[in-house]
């Protein structure tokens, strides 16, 4: 397999610091915001990584939407939505973020948790498998009995792979799947450790200036407009501060429809979070924002992964989200 040239992968100035795990029916809240009056908890830590999807939670913090509720959010960089769960059941977090996949996997262990609000749902060129410009591979079925750099095995990551493997006619045992962080996923392939690797936002784009070319998008199809990611919090946690998590829902819910109807939103704040620079904010392609969590969308996710055998039996989707005030 070809190299690129050596220290070139990843060197266009967006070395994103992430481990993306894996990287909706309740509505918003009812009643007025609260103001501060009332919340059991009017300081909370909220876990997130360092990338595009958790964007409304630092456009919230910048245009004052918590302040305006009475919190006050103070952000924790996490490592991984399922890093985050053991933060939450021992309350060193209140809420965080979470993908959908380890969501349900957990709830399927017994671990009760609730999903609070939506976060970021597939967009197509958003996540999907890449080569180097002169890899032989030039179609999904080339890749049997080759390595695929996921950044987390049986999650999301392998998910969406497997579902373009099928509709090449191949299953999950046909391909090697090893894991790998997304910064090092270019030197690593580069460096004939792999042949391919699923790749989301910003390394899609870093990876295409430096020669890398994109073989198939893995969220179309059964996997189109697939939930992502979320925020998570204990189900002891949501009965004990129930205004509290209104005043986050409503907060969040209104940084979410900032997001998904005003693009340089998101640009103008991706670089004071992350280590995406101004240009490559302008350039990557980004998912999108829903405002509420509907058990319908959530539910594609969990049919998946019973489908494909990351679930032994059926999940209640409906059960998992957190109710609003008042039903």
């Amino acid at each position: 397999m070809a190299r690129l040239p050596h220290g070139r992968v990843l060197a266009a100035g967006i070395a994103v610091v992430l481990a993306l795990a894996g990287c909706g029916a309740g509505g918003e809240p009812a009643g007025p915001p609260g103001g501060g009056k009332g919340l059991e908890k009017s300081t909370i830590k909220v876990g997130a990584l360092p990338i595009p999807d958790p964007v409304s939670l630092h456009l919230a913090l910048a245009k004052g939407y918590f302040a305006e509720e009475g919190l006050t959010v103070e952000p924790v960089t996490i490592t991984g939505g399922a890093a985050a769960l053991p933060q939450i059941e021992s309350g060193a977090l209140d809420i965080s973020q979470t993908n959908y996949v380890s969501t349900f996997m957990a709830v399927s262990r017994g671990k009760k948790i609730k999903l609070v609000a939506d976060m970021y749902q597939a967009a197509p060129g958003a996540f999907t498998i890449m080569v180097p410009k002169d890899s032989p591979i030039t179609t999904v079925a080339d890749l049997k009995g080759r390595t695929v750099l996921v950044n987390n095995l049986r999650n999301i990551a392998t998910l969406a792979v497997a579902t373009r493997l099928r509709a090449a006619g191949l299953s999950e045992t046909d391909v090697r799947f090893a894991e790998k962080p997304f910064p090092e996923m270019g030197n690593a392939i580069a460096a004939g450790q792999a042949d391919a690797g699923w790749i989301t936002e910003p390394f899609i784009t870093a990876n295409k200036g430096l020669g890398f070319r994109t073989l198939a998008d893995t969220m179309t199809g059964p996997t189109a407009e697939l939930p992502i990611a979320g925020w998570m919090a204990t189900d002891e946690w949501t009965r004990k501060h129930p205004r509290t998590l209104a005043a986050f829902q409503r907060a969040i819910a209104k940084a979410q429809r900032l997001a998904s109807s005003d693009r340089k939103e998101i640009e103008a704040i991706l670089p004071t979070y992350t280590k995406i620079d101004a240009r490559t904010a302008a350039a990557i392609t980004l998912g999108t924002y829903p405002s509420r969590l509907d058990a319908a969308r959530l539910k594609k996710v969990a049919d998946l992964m019973l489908e494909y055998k990351y679930l032994t039996s059926p999940i209640d989707v409906q059960s998992v989200i957190a109710a609003p005030p008042g039903g």
